[in-house]
């Protein structure tokens, strides 16, 4: 048992879009499936509960992700404050859970979405595949941040709208300015604004520094367009019913 949270994995590493990685893959998107299908259909008060456990879940995973630095002598300021943007998003999918904001849904139905995705699918876990305790914390993160979201459009009634989209471009703009002026003064790399993370990434495709910096902002605003285009899409459908009613 021990060897699940070891420093040093001696078991199977982690292979990108390997059996394991796809099975893990397939287990989020049946839960996000089953939350906006049949899981619509649960009462009020099973939805809180659906709720108050997620963010429960979220919350001792991401401890657990900072104890097991801690314990291990890696945690440190330059690296685990919760400027990353999934572990940012973590901590406010607990919060939009527990409290039901919208304006914290909005963000993290763009951003929240848009980062986590891109971690499932290029994780950076490093070494550490299945059955490690890290590969584990990563998607159980990174795959309830997801779920997060989605339950508040499945069981609130929640939508963004054109004015989300705005809202969360200048937001994500004002939270990078912010971010690189931590890291300059942490001699850190929040958001990966200073360079690249180490692991295979999505960001390896778009250049050097800065130019992928550039390039994260390209791919960021189209997919908040992306995200939004099922919404705006809906509200077309519903105009056009509208106008051959009349």
């Amino acid at each position: 048992m021990n060897d699940l949270f070891a420093l040093h994995w001696n078991g199977p590493p982690f292979v990108l879009f390997s059996g394991p990685h796809l099975i893990a893959l397939t287990c989020v998107a049946v839960a996000c499936v089953w939350i906006l299908g049949p899981g619509r259909q649960m009462s009020a008060e099973a939805g809180r509960y659906w709720r108050y456990g997620l963010a429960f879940i979220l919350a001792v995973n991401e401890l657990a992700y900072n104890w097991w630095f801690w314990v291990h002598g890696l945690w440190s300021i330059q690296y685990m404050l919760p400027l990353h943007l999934c572990t940012m998003f973590t901590w406010l999918s607990v919060i939009m859970l527990l409290t039901r904001s919208y304006r914290i849904f909005e963000f993290s139905y763009f951003m929240g979405i848009g980062g986590a995705v891109q971690a499932l699918l290029t994780p950076d876990i490093g070494v550490y595949g299945f059955p490690h305790f890290r590969a584990f914390q990563s998607f159980i993160s990174h795959g309830g941040i997801v779920l997060a979201a989605l339950t508040m459009i499945a069981l609130e009634g929640y939508r963004p709208t054109w004015r989300s989209v705005g809202r969360v471009i200048i937001g994500a703009n004002l939270l990078m300015a912010a971010v690189g002026v931590v890291n300059w003064l942490l001699d850190s790399n929040y958001l990966f604004l200073a360079r690249k993370p180490y692991t295979p990434s999505l960001l390896d495709l778009l250049g050097p520094w800065p130019m992928y910096i550039i390039w994260m902002e390209v791919i960021g605003i189209a997919t908040i367009l992306i995200l939004y285009l099922p919404f705006a899409l809906a509200d077309l459908r519903q105009r056009s019913l509208m106008t051959v009613s009349k």
